[in-house]
Formats: structure tokens, sequence, C-alpha cells
């Protein structure tokens, strides 16, 4: 497989990442499109895609959280899709390592994310810590609080 890593950030390239997730989340668990998009998918997103070749296979949205209690900058990812045909390749790990690169890059010390309770696993591997008492329930699933330091 040729997979290449693109930050997207014109709106050709974000549509790439708007494909991996209508077709592996939206069309699979019966998302509706207003639910899947919300109010941080805007032009000044930032995204990861993978590419094979071409083709957009794997994507995750960061943005910058506001400032938190702990006073460390923070980037929020989240929408982390691979297209189901694509998944035990490495793909999901790849996608998360590029989005901590970029966040490092921007001065972000702390990464957060919202993990369904079946990826908990995947992201503890990655080193995040997950906070089962800070649950969070999206338009979809429920997902559990999680965190790794990018120091």
């Amino acid at each position: 497989m040729d997979f290449k890593v693109m930050r997207a950030m014109q709106t050709w390239q974000q549509a790439g990442a708007y494909y991996v997730r209508v077709q592996a989340m939206a069309r699979q668990h019966h998302i509706t499109l207003q639910e899947e998009f919300d109010e941080y998918d805007t032009p000044d997103t930032k995204y990861i895609v993978i590419l094979d070749g071409d083709f957009p296979v794997a994507t995750c949205r960061l943005y910058e959280l506001p400032e938190q209690e702990d006073g460390i900058p923070a980037m929020m990812f989240g929408r982390i899709v691979v297209l189901p045909e694509y998944r035990k390749q490495g793909l999901g790990r790849l996608v998360v390592t590029e989005a901590e690169k970029w966040a490092r890059e921007l001065g972000c010390r702390k990464a957060v994310l919202h993990s369904r309770d079946v990826a908990v696993g995947f992201y503890e591997k990655l080193g995040y810590t997950a906070d089962p008492g800070r649950t969070v329930q999206s338009w979809t699933f429920p997902c559990i609080y999680m965190e790794k330091s990018l120091g």
C-alpha cells in the first residue's frame, strides 16, 4: 500500500476527511449529516487525512481547546475514523500519531479525545489515560474522556 499523510487545511483536502467520515461512520451507524458535522467543522478546522494513493482512507479532526483548568495548552482530537476495509493495518495509530505531532508543532502540550467504549483499549495502547468518571454524551454514542501529555 502507498499510504501518505496529508494535513488538510484547504476545502478540497478537507473533502477527503468528510468522505471518510460519511462512509465509515454516518452510513455504518446511521448518523445524519447534521449529527456528524458540528460547530467544530469549519473552514479553519485542521484535519489529518491518510491517503492510499490519492484515495482518502483515514482521518482525524483537530482543534485547540479553550484554556484548561490546569493551564496546559490542549488540542482536541475527534472524528478519528478509518474506512472499514483499511482497519487493522496501523492507520488508526498513524493518524493519531500524526495529529499529536501537529499539535506539538502548534504549541499544545496535551491531547484530549472522547472515545467510544469499544476503542478505549486502542487509545490506552497509544498512551492515553481514561477518566471513566467523565463520560461525554454525543449525539450518537456515550464516550469516555481520555487525555495524553504531549510533553
